[in-house]
């Protein structure tokens, strides 16, 4: 996935109210954008960090500017959580993620469950539904493991038994962390920030959920998928 148009390059002033930054471009101009991403990108919001900024332009858009990318350890970050879904469609296409590729039809954001939309739904004639929830990873603490989530998130929690159940009813159903930075090279549950959902995930397993991860090379041009990488606490559910 190319940016296009180019990204801008600034300095990170401040991130607030989970919507908002401030940033100071080259040009010494102060701006404000919108921050896609609700979370609490722990580790990614220190002032002064070097960021990257997409442009928009037209439309009923607030802010023309939007938060993509923020280096931080050292790597480019990206913690625009609208790019999972393509990364991981493109990752299918690619042919990265098992048998996934096969499937003849592919609907983004369809409803199911308690008041929830899958992100991909897989369909095919011969091997009928794979429902695929897909998670935005950022947050690292140790050298090459890339962990989520890095705040307590019901709603995640709430996805894996809702992919546990599409199993019950006979569909596929498989669990994508996306890792959108470069210095990782395996992931792993961040149990002690959220136990709940580390129990949600167990449960899930158990159930027939299956699971991977997926690094990405990130550039300040370009965001591609590059390779699964292991799922510590996956076993024998590694998606084939």
């Amino acid at each position: 996935m190319n940016f296009d148009p180019p990204l801008i390059p600034a300095r990170l002033v401040r991130r607030y109210k989970r919507f908002l930054f401030d940033a100071e471009l080259e040009s010494g101009e102060m701006i404000t954008g919108f921050c896609p991403n609700t979370g609490s990108m722990r580790g990614l919001t220190t002032p002064g960090s070097k960021c990257y900024l997409a442009s928009h332009s037209g439309g009923t858009r607030k802010y023309s500017r939007a938060l993509e990318l923020v280096e931080a350890d050292g790597t480019l970050v990206g913690i625009n959580t609208g790019r999972p879904n393509q990364l991981t469609e493109e990752a299918i296409s690619a042919g990265l993620i098992g048998s996934l590729g096969r499937y003849a039809v592919r609907r983004r954001e369809v409803r199911y469950g308690v008041n929830s939309r899958i992100d991909i739904l897989l369909q095919d004639a011969g091997l009928g539904l794979a429902y695929v929830e897909v998670k935005n990873v950022h947050f690292r603490r140790s050298a090459g493991l890339a962990e989520f989530p890095d705040s307590v998130t019901s709603r995640g929690a709430k996805h894996l038994e809702e992919l546990g159940d599409m199993v019950e009813a006979g569909h596929r159903a498989i669990m994508v962390y996306l890792i959108q930075r470069n210095d990782v090279d395996r992931f792993s549950l961040c149990r002690d920030l959220d136990p709940a959902y580390g129990a949600a995930f167990d449960r899930a397993m158990k159930r027939g959920v299956e699971a991977c991860a997926l690094r990405c090379e990130i550039t300040s041009e370009q965001i591609s998928v590059q390779s699964l990488v292991p799922v510590e606490e996956c076993g024998l559910n590694s998606v084939s």
